[in-house]
């Protein structure tokens, strides 16, 4: 793209990048769902394609998903999928969803999968944009039809109905009717696989207005596989006039028979038992009818012709051919997709706002919708608290409050919780009181025009605080006193925190939380009435204030300056008042394209005169991202888009609140960065997948990502981008100064591992969870129906150029203040590592470009007793005391060092003299421990080597004289090693059943003193006494033994003239 930067754009390796990890936190509640599909042999498996979220499967009838398609797709809706049924290896997906909402997001055609989902290969037709249906051939999965709506925002050619006969080969045109229709249905005869009926709809959006249906609507019929297609939109029983959406289904348990739901003035329920020659209105029923552009989703039972289902608003069932409906409950409202599996209809996966659920009941009980992190967000707000808390409005949802990480480890539904039913808009966090929370509530609250909600969490309850709280369902724009967009901006002032904002085409201030208002700006728009008439039409109207136009889409206050505005309109003006609102000046950039919507003004948080703009003209069918920055008030803008891609569309642009110039900047598809104030951009999507990225938020050091499609992301440390330069690579290596951590306490309690998934156990929640190795030997938790936490200790992370990464050995120690070495690390591979089951170490890895090595914070273990079961959980180190500490790195003789702090935990009230003295414990029951184990690796290794004399000498004269002595030393050393640990364990059953020996009652305290971030209790201190009085004469004894009774027996065998014996603690 064009970038009007004259400096030379500073580009970092992209290496540097690809060792930057994101985290998905949640929710674990689904979004929009309008594909699914069910595999028709494997009984739990089933298929559903988020809007923004891609494909996801699940084995276990939705108990749990995971996503499929990842690292395959390249966009992230998913409108339409099917199963092949003569071959459930084969998947389609068109990508695009079809039910063209206000937040509609583009596909890039279709997508084929020959293994059940494990990859998947692009096929072409990706200017399709939005696809409706697939269907498969039921006996050949090579045979395929493609329903394209095409653009949603504009006229184009590449849409009706696609046939391929060679598996996605390639593609055939088979009907199309005009630039400006689409197919919004296609169903296909499974008892004459040559008879399809498509629905073709004629639909377009733009940002002020919604129309669904025109003379290009219509129902066609091809009886030769689609060779051929005849219009039967006319024929009689069907309803006269303008048709706008239609749905459309074949009963397979009666050929003939098919039914369609018809968005027209006469619209209802029409059912044909001739192939679609002649049509009977069944039913009228309004409720059936709801919002039609947006449903119109109708389905025949498999087995029962009697039997069809309508989703809208709710779902609905007829048993007896249409005459009466009954509702159906789901999980959640405003249904879309319906599989029913052709062999059992009681067996059925359903898609709704709120994600997938399966039934295998015929609808009377559903799979949960809280295990899909597929939410889709529009901002997102943080509060102060620590940990701090993640806040956002979903659509076709509420607002919810999610925290950034728990202290078990995961972060689990449970520790999630509403603040609000709004599903639109901005979020805000009262600067006093962060149980206080501002959210735009238009679409799921009542209160009039511009809904509005403040929520208190101390109690529960919501208020009203609607700037203008008239209602106005059904008026156009023009109509309204207050215009106010479905996402209209709200912000507390900076300077004054009793000081709220809100903007409707004009600004508002409030100076008591919403309980009055007043302007302080005349219209600010183009106030252009041509655009503001009631928005859907020409046959059904639908005025949700999505196409609502003519408001200020994006607002700032300053913090350098108080009563410094900054507003811009969603219909392309830009705004700035440095006088507290008395006066406005246009500040439009000079390059903005006509009509842009002004998506986000981000201030600089170094400089007052800087600002940055990003803008859309998507919904003109324009998809080229726009940026601009201005250094001067806005008396002059520079474009800074060059580096991403000109079909990526840009959503949010934010300034690291650290390094000047440093930009983040969300997208359509992904995330990017710019390290030259916006010369040059670059990919910062790394391990987040393809989705779009709505606003994003500096925090401290962490970056937080609102997606629209797969919940929130956070990139833990920045600390990395804000040390990155041009010139990192060209060193042969480079360590980056680590940030200050939080001295963490979080535990995690698992199941065993074992193949397949794993389960937190207690702590109140029900966390699952798989578990893998990492090379370097680190064990991986993916979560499946909960929140990642960040990790456990610092983070140190360091570039290695390719050189310096071949076969070269990397050391890496961690130190204290003083500069005594608490652990050193290195990426060799341990000799004799598989036959020892001594704790393994973890490697650091030793790659060309960024790595990351996580320290857990703890020192060393005690040393271990191969085999022993009974204390192998007990044998971890002590957490480093909050401190500063240091780390370095050396790579081949050439070593760099940072130096870094562990900080507690501000929540605990733990002194400085608590974690010294919680620590000195620790310490000293690790040692002791060590020592113990050092006794009992002895006596093994003399009863060993005592065992062996007695088998070489078996044959020798002296066998019997050695053998007793070997006998006699033997028992003594037993009668020791018994007191120090329990001999007879060999599995858990035996963890109840033997008691319990010194070896663990010492390692034991360690649970009780690291329980928290606190002074050891006195009793803890006794015991550990007391043990260790009860040690200390075992720990003698074995002195004594190994000095007279071995040295006699080593005697022995030297009079042999045969090899010494040794007494090496060794393991």
């Amino acid at each position: 793209m064009v970038n009007d930067h004259t400096n030379d754009p500073q580009t970092v390796d992209e290496s540097l990048l690809g060792g930057l990890k994101w985290r998905c936190i949640g929710p674990p509640r689904g979004g929009r769902v309008v594909a699914v599909a069910g595999d028709p042999d494997e009984l739990g498996t089933f298929y559903f394609g988020a809007c923004a979220g891609g494909v996801w499967k699940t084995e276990d009838a939705g108990t749990y998903w995971e996503n499929v398609s990842d690292g395959f797709f390249g966009t992230a809706s998913v409108g339409a999928i099917a199963v092949s049924e003569s071959d459930p290896n084969v998947i389609y997906a068109g990508t695009g969803e079809a039910c063209i909402r206000g937040d509609v997001t583009h596909g890039d055609g279709v997508y084929r999968s020959t293994d059940r989902g494990r990859t998947w290969k692009n096929l072409g037709l990706g200017d399709t944009r939005h696809i409706s249906r697939v269907r498969i051939h039921p006996d050949n999965p090579d045979i395929a039809y493609v329903a394209a709506l095409g653009h949603a925002f504009g006229p184009n050619t590449e849409r009706g109905i696609f046939r391929t006969a060679d598996g996605g080969a390639t593609w055939e045109s088979v009907l199309f009717k005009s630039e400006n229709a689409g197919a919004a249905d296609l169903a296909l005869d499974p008892s004459n696989p040559r008879i399809l009926y498509a629905a073709i709809w004629q639909a377009r959006r733009n940002f002020w207005s919604m129309t669904s249906g025109g003379p290009d609507s219509g129902l066609w019929r091809s009886t030769n596989g689609g060779d051929t297609w005849t219009e039967i939109t006319d024929n009689p029983g069907l309803p006269d006039g303008l048709k706008g959406r239609i749905g459309v289904a074949v009963s397979p348990a009666k050929p003939g028979r098919l039914w369609a739901t018809i968005e027209a003035e006469d619209c209802g329920i029409y059912r044909s038992d001739d192939y679609g020659d002649n049509w009977e209105l069944v039913s009228d029923e309004r409720d059936l009818q709801g919002r039609p552009w947006y449903y119109q989703h109708i389905f025949a039972d498999s087995q029962d012709a009697d039997t069809v289902w309508i989703l809208n608003y709710s779902a609905w069932k007829s048993i007896d051919g249409g005459a009466t409906f009954s509702q159906v409950s789901t999980p959640h409202g405003d249904n879309h997709d319906l599989w029913i599996d052709p062999k059992n209809p009681r067996r059925m996966i359903e898609g709704n706002d709120g994600g997938a659920c399966v039934s295998l009941n015929g609808g009377d009980s559903w799979s949960t919708i809280y295990n899909q992190m597929t939410s889709q967000f529009y901002h997102v707000a943080t509060d102060d608290r620590y940990p701090y808390r993640v806040l956002g409005t979903q659509q076709d949802n509420s607002a919810i409050s999610v925290p950034s990480r728990t202290n078990i480890g995961a972060i689990p539904w449970s520790d999630c919780y509403p603040v609000g039913s709004s599903e639109s808009g901005y979020i805000v966090v009262d600067p006093r009181d962060p149980d206080v929370v501002i959210s735009g509530a238009i679409g799921s609250s009542p209160g009039g025009g511009g809904n509005m909600l403040r929520y208190d969490h101390k109690t529960g309850q919501v208020r009203i605080i609607t700037v203008w709280p008239e209602a106005y369902t059904g008026w156009g724009a023009k109509d309204w006193k207050y215009r106010f967009q479905w996402t209209y901006p709200i912000q507390f002032s900076p300077h004054d925190p009793t000081v709220l904002h809100a903007t409707g085409n004009v600004v508002f201030r409030s100076t008591d939380q919403g309980s009055n208002w007043e302007p302080i700006s005349p219209d600010l728009t183009r106030n252009d009435v041509t655009k503001m008439e009631p928005s859907g039409g020409p046959i059904t109207k639908d005025t949700s204030a999505a196409e609502m136009y003519g408001t200020i889409f994006s607002f700032v206050e300053s913090s350098h300056e108080a009563g410094v505005y900054w507003a811009g309109s969603d219909d392309g003006l830009v705004h700035l008042s440095r006088d507290g609102g008395a006066n406005w000046n246009p500040i439009t950039p000079m390059q903005l394209p006509e009509w842009s919507m002004i998506n986000m003004i981000e201030l600089s948080p170094h400089d007052p005169a800087t600002a940055y703009l990003s803008a859309t003209l998507y919904k003109l069918d324009d998809n080229r991202p726009l940026l601009y920055k201005t250094d001067n008030y806005g008396d002059s803008w520079i474009e800074i888009t060059s580096g991403i891609p000109e079909y990526d569309f840009t959503r949010c642009i934010r300034e690291d609140t650290v390094r000047r110039g440093l930009l983040y900047c969300g997208t359509e598809t992904s995330a990017y960065v710019s390290f030259d104030d916006g010369g040059e951009w670059q990919p910062l999507r790394a391990n987040m997948p393809v989705v779009p990225v709505y606003d994003m938020q500096v925090k401290g050091t962490d970056l937080i990502a609102a997606t629209h499609g797969r919940s929130f992301w956070i990139l833990d440390d920045l600390e990395q981008l804000r040390q990155m330069t041009t010139d990192v690579t060209s060193d042969t290596f480079k360590l980056f100064k680590p940030r200050t951590t939080v001295r963490s306490a979080a535990s995690f309690g698992g199941s065993k591992p074992a193949p397949g998934k794993s389960y937190q156990l207690g702590l109140g929640s029900n966390v699952t969870f798989t578990e893998s190795d990492t090379p370097e030997g680190a064990r991986e938790l993916k979560f499946l129906d909960a929140g990642s936490n960040p990790p456990s200790g610092p983070v140190f992370a360091y570039f290695l150029r390719e050189e310096s990464a071949e076969g070269q050995e990397v050391v890496l120690t961690v130190s204290d203040g003083a500069g005594e070495t608490i652990r050193t690390f290195s990426s060799n591979k341990p000799e004799n590592e598989e036959e020892n089951d001594k704790p393994r170490e973890r490697r650091v890895p030793a790659n060309a470009g960024v790595n990351r090595f996580v320290w857990d914070t703890r020192y060393g273990p005690a040393r271990h007793v191969p085999g022993d079961k009974t204390t192998e959980d007990r044998l971890r180190g002590p957490l480093a005391p909050p401190g500063n500490y240091s780390v370095s790195v050396t790579v081949g003789g050439e070593i760099q060092t940072e130096s870094f702090e562990i900080v507690k935990d501000p929540r605990v009230p733990a002194t400085t003299d608590d974690f010294k003295a919680q620590f000195d414990l620790l310490i000293e029951i690790r040692d002791r421990l060590s020592e113990v184990h050092d006794s009992i690796n002895t006596i093994r290794g003399l009863k060993r080597q005592a065992d062996e004399w007695t088998r070489r000498t078996r044959d020798h004269s002296a066998a019997d004289a050695v053998s007793s002595a070997a006998s006699s030393l033997k028992d003594k050393l037993s009668a020791i090693e018994e007191e120090l640990i329990q001999t007879e364990y060999r599995g858990a059953r035996d963890r109840l059943n033997l008691p319990t020996k010194l070896n663990v009652k010492l390692a034991e305290i360690t649970n009780v003193v690291a329980a928290a971030d606190f002074a050891p209790p006195q009793q803890a201190r006794d015991v550990m006494v007391d043990v260790g009085s009860r040690i200390a004469p075992h720990i003698e004894r074995l002195t004594e033994v190994v000095n007279t009774d071995a040295a006699e027996f080593e005697n022995l065998v030297h009079e042999l003239e045969l090899p010494a014996i040794v007494a090496d603690p060794t393991p």
